[in-house]
This record gives C-alpha cells, structure tokens and sequence, in this order.
C-alpha cells in the first residue's frame, strides 16, 4: 500500500509576524541602501550652505514628514549645527517671523507638492533665505525651487498597500542623518562638544566631569609617611573609609598604596603589624590619576586593574586627592 502523503503545517501567526517584520525591514534597508550612490555635488552643496548659514537652520514638514523633520532638527542642533522645527501650517499664520535673513529652511516632503510646504516658498524667496529640499521626487516643484535637492526616493513602501509612509519616511531621516554628521565632521565638532549640549544626561556627565569635581581632599585623604608604622596606617585608613591609605614622601608625592587587598595579603604571611613599617608592605609603584582627567578615565583604570580607589595626583606626583568607586557612582559616571 502507498504510504499516505505527509501534511505540511500551515505557517503559524509568530510565522506569519515575524515574516511580515522582516519584509518590512528588508523593504527599508534597500530604501536606505539606496540613498548611498546618490551623494554626489547637491549633497555637498546642501552641506556648504549650512556651513556658511550665520543662523540657524529651519526644518519644516508637514504630517509623517513633519516627525522626521522635528527628529532631524534635534540632531543637528546636538551636533554643532543650530536648528530648530517649524510647523508649515503655523508658520502661514505667524510663524514665519521665526525665520530671519540668515537662516536656512531645510524642507521635508516626500511628494514635493505638499501644499503647506509650497506655501512657504514665496515667503522664503522674500527674505533670500537659502532653501534645501528633501523629497522623493527631483520634477516635483519643491525640489526645482531649492537651491540644493537631496532626492529621498524609494522604489515601495515596506507597507503591503505601498501607502503608509515607512520606508520613505527611514530614507529621509537617513539622509537627514547623513547631512548631519557630515556637518559635525566638517566643524571638528568633538565629544566634549556634544556633552556641552546634553549635561543633564550619563552621556554628559562622563564627557564633562573631572576628577577634581569628584575626588576627595583635605583632611579626608587618607596618607601617611613610608616609616609610620603598619598599626597606624591601618589606623589611617579605618578613619577615612576609602579601603586604602596613601604612601608619601617628605615632598607630599605619592610614592605607593596600601589597600585592604595588601592587608589580606599582609595577614596571610603573618607580619607583625606593630613591627612592620609602611615602606615594608606598601605597593609601589601605585596607580594614580591627575585630577584634571576625566573622572571616565578613572572609571577605566579600576575596571582594567580591578581596584576600588585611586590617589589623586598633580602634575608633580604630589597627592592632592583620593576617590574611590563609590565616588564615581554617586556622580553618576559609573
């Protein structure tokens, strides 16, 4: 007898999600994969004129376009380009007086025809203000009006009705994107820079912060001389709580550590804590840290060396401050 014929199972629905997610970010990463070949002489035109803008630069869209544009003017404003959204809607009831002569509007629409868009351009051509466009089509009337036209283009939607802007919408913030580091790199815009503008967030507080707005000093450093003996320096270090003490010559210069890791070694071979000078069980040469770096920096030394605590140090060697990983954690670097 034949042997009956195997069922295939029916896709499940997590088969079907999760097939329909991945044609959605196939369909954009070919959208975005796209825009590359496309930076050519409008892309470094659209760049100069940001460059050479002596204000700020206007973004503007109207609908999906106009959560794009307002992501796009946040991060040109993070990275060293002022910018700032402007409603296409508002601005022909008063708005426009944001823009003045030295600004740039840079205009997002997919189809280049959005009506509160175009009603713009002659408002703007009034004031001389330079125009960049972003659109999905070079013959529409906002990309020939601008000065510099970066075509955002895409050949579908990743939506299956090809209506819903999706994959539109991820080329033109790529591409807003692009622009926007291209600035940044032109401007030498730095890492601190960036922190500059966002100090209220981890990211600034590790790119700002020094050792010194952090570090202990003063009588709460802990430290005592190579011949004190063990018995006191362990005395020393009980009192300030860093889980070491500081080893200094008769110059202040820190000239090794002891840390409760050296006192359980210290146990383990039975030395005589009343009998044993500091310069006997200290570590040295010692790990140490300027206090003008940055308390980040001090973060990396404890994680590569597998300490706790660091002396602080001039640019003499002389000790001028202490810190240990609960000071970090309560700035907020850690």
């Amino acid at each position: 007898m034949d042997k009956p014929a195997k069922r295939t199972a029916a896709p499940s629905e997590a088969d079907r999600l999760i097939a329909a997610g991945r044609r959605a970010l196939a369909t954009e990463a070919r959208g975005v994969a796209a825009l590359e070949s496309r930076l050519g002489s409008s892309f470094v035109a659209a760049c100069q004129i940001c460059l050479d803008c002596k204000g700020r630069v206007v973004v503007t869209g109207m609908g999906k376009s106009g959560h794009i544009a307002s992501k796009i003017a946040a991060t040109l404003a993070s990275t060293g380009t002022p910018a700032f959204f402007m409603h296409p809607a508002e601005a022909s009831h008063g708005d426009l007086g944001m823009i003045t002569r030295d600004d740039v509007v840079l205009a997002l629409s997919n189809s280049g025809e959005t009506p509160e868009i175009l009603a713009l351009l002659t408002p703007i051509a009034r004031l001389g203000v330079p125009l960049i466009a972003l659109t999905g089509n070079a013959d529409s009337t906002l990309a020939r009006e601008a000065r510099a036209h970066l075509d955002v283009g895409v050949a579908e939607e990743a939506c299956p009705l090809n209506l819903a802007p999706t994959a539109s919408t991820t080329a033109t913030l790529a591409m807003g994107d692009a622009l926007a580091v291209a600035l940044l790199e032109s401007r030498g815009f730095t890492a601190e820079d960036f922190a500059r503008s966002h100090p209220g967030g981890s990211l600034g507080r590790r790119l700002l912060l020094r050792v010194s707005d952090v570090m202990r000093s003063g009588e709460a450093v802990p430290r005592v001389g190579p011949d004190t003996s063990m018995a006191d320096g362990l005395l020393e270090m009980s009192r300030k709580g860093l889980g070491m003490t500081v080893v200094v010559d008769d110059a202040g210069r820190a000239v090794g550590v002891y840390t409760d890791g050296d006192l359980r070694r210290s146990l383990d071979r039975r030395i005589d804590v009343h009998g044993a000078r500091m310069r006997d069980v200290m570590t040295t040469p010692c790990k140490s840290i300027g206090e003008r770096e940055l308390a980040a920096e001090a973060v990396h030394i404890m994680e590569t060396h597998r300490i706790t605590s660091l002396p602080v140090v001039n640019e003499a060697g002389v000790l001028v401050g202490a810190l240990n990983v609960h000071d970090l954690l309560r700035s907020g670097v850690v």
